[in-house]
């Protein structure tokens, strides 16, 4: 068994705020954990420098097939660098690109799965990429979609939004804790407490909360406002932008809700995030 735990979410569904509470879980801090130092105790499954240092060369003109095939090994010096259990980040969907699997199952111990409603991932995610909804709704229904490189990241093997989310959670084990973003908003003490027994921590009440108030919104979004936020997107404004659910209702048209319900019905039925009107 590996001693690597996914922080796994198709992008724009909650990673960040997830990987901001454990920060401050963990480290129990008496102030709010620093944005800008989320990789103290997470790492990142897209950082160049692993890939670099795996590959022994230069990451110019690398292509997807190429980056593919460096993931597991990535993934295996990952958990030997650390003596323990050790959090990763990941966007990349649970599947195999040009032969190669995307997640190295042999060093992995257990996933924590974020999920969020697909017409609110559309949303934030055309903000974040700085393109049309309608380009990002066709980018959420292709299978096997990847991202681009860029200097600061690799590429992510995204999927669509439905195989992503199915890749992680059509099969339940005791290894799998999955959260839904809107239960992290409605429901926040439970939610986070119930990831707390999942990974077998041991903390009060008021440590948690303590937890769940320096990794509000609020707190994350002031503090990009006052220093910046190292993963905000070139194309967005600001990485922390509503942090609500149901933004798509005032924001996409009848025909792009159709278009998210007709590619994902099935994964939105489960996770109850179909339209009452569909």
């Amino acid at each position: 068994m590996g001693n690597l735990i996914w922080l796994a979410s198709y992008p724009k569904s909650g990673n960040t705020w997830m990987r901001a509470f454990l920060h401050n879980l963990m480290l129990k801090g008496q102030q709010p954990h620093q944005i800008n130092r989320l990789g103290d105790l997470t790492a990142g499954d897209v950082t160049p420098e692993h890939y670099a240092a795996v590959a022994g060369r230069s990451l110019d003109n690398m292509t997807p097939e190429q980056v593919a095939a460096l993931r597991l090994p990535v993934q295996a010096a990952l958990a030997r660098e650390a003596p323990g259990s050790r959090f990763v980040k990941t966007h990349s969907a649970v599947l195999q690109f040009a032969g190669h699997p995307t997640i190295n199952m042999a060093v992995t111990a257990g996933a924590i799965y974020i999920v969020r409603n697909p017409l609110d991932v559309a949303v934030s995610f055309s903000h974040h990429l700085g393109r049309p909804a309608d380009d990002v709704i066709d980018l959420m229904a292709t299978d096997n979609s990847h991202t681009s490189m860029s200097d600061n990241l690799m590429i992510d093997f995204i999927g669509s939004w439905s195989q992503h989310v199915e890749s992680w959670t059509g099969r339940p084990s005791p290894g799998l804790h999955v959260v839904r973003y809107e239960d992290m908003l409605d429901d926040t003490y439970r939610t986070f407490a119930d990831l707390v027994a999942f990974l077998g921590l041991s903390a009060p009440r008021a440590r948690i909360e303590r937890a769940i108030r320096h990794a509000s919104f609020k707190v994350l979004r002031n503090q990009e406002d006052r220093d910046g936020f190292v993963e905000r997107s070139e194309h967005a404004e600001r990485f922390f932008r509503a942090g609500t659910a149901g933004q798509w209702r005032d924001v996409l048209s009848d025909d792009q809700v159709a278009r998210v319900v007709d590619a994902h019905r099935d994964a939105m039925e489960r996770f109850g995030y179909l339209p009452k009107e569909c």
